[in-house]
């Protein structure tokens, strides 16, 4: 039996090895409110999940064998807690590097009863590496990531064909990536990625955008940009 040589990035950062990576996100940490900090240091033991922790067990960390959602870059949590909460049938894993959000987030699931809802306060290229099983998912959700609309700024976007790719192993067969941008340049640059990458379908009858599923609620934020005339883009692509 040969020994598992698969390190973390925690793992090789420990042991002195420099791995240079192009942050996805800005890190602001803000200030936690009493609320957010109260629903952290409460619930964190049920609701939190932890990068170190390395692989998911997912029968373990849920008690059933339901499908299991990913949603990556929740922010506040608003529509992953009511998403959760009007789907009971499934499982929902939330990742966010924002303390504050993730706290908003634990507090509002706890009220809202939302018991299938796990989160991790961690960047979710590591999560996809270190903790979520090859073909496992049956949606990986990523709704309005930073646009990085600068140019010079696009490399540093996290929809690119490795990140694609590393999606399309997490999915199960049939499983469906879902993305939605309010930034036009950033919806075509991610349907040329995937319609580029391979082993994948496009689930729009057009070939390009789908209009909003009904379980993707409607934001804030998106109903102001509504309001003021702004697009919005959902893609959807099946793994074949």
């Amino acid at each position: 039996m040969t020994e598992r040589t698969h390190k973390t990035i925690e793992q090789a950062k420990q042991e002195g090895k420099y791995i240079r990576t192009v942050r996805s996100f800005v890190k602001r940490e803000g200030r936690l409110t009493k609320g957010q900090a109260h629903a952290l240091d409460n619930h964190w033991q049920d609701m939190g999940l932890d990068h170190q922790d390395g692989m998911l067990d997912y029968a373990q960390v849920f008690g059933n064998d339901n499908p299991v959602v990913l949603e990556i870059g929740f922010g506040m949590g608003k529509s992953l807690v009511e998403m959760a909460k009007n789907a009971p049938e499934l499982n929902y894993i939330g990742v966010e590097v924002h303390r504050p959000g993730v706290g908003a987030c634990v507090g509002l699931a706890v009220e809202q009863e939302a018991n299938n809802l796990k989160v991790y306060e961690h960047d979710a290229i590591e999560i996809l590496a270190d903790c979520i099983p090859d073909n496992s998912l049956t949606t990986v959700q990523l709704f309005f990531p930073d646009p990085w609309h600068k140019k010079k700024h696009h490399k540093r976007r996290i929809v690119k064909p490795e990140f694609v790719e590393t999606i399309r192993q997490k999915l199960k067969v049939g499983g469906v990536f879902h993305m939605a941008t309010d930034w036009e340049n950033y919806a075509e640059c991610m349907l040329e990625d995937m319609q580029s990458a391979p082993g994948y379908e496009n689930l729009s009858a057009t070939n390009d955008y789908v209009p909003r599923p009904d379980n993707r609620p409607l934001t804030k934020f998106e109903n102001r940009g509504q309001r003021l005339g702004h697009g919005v883009w959902d893609i959807q692509f099946k793994k074949l």
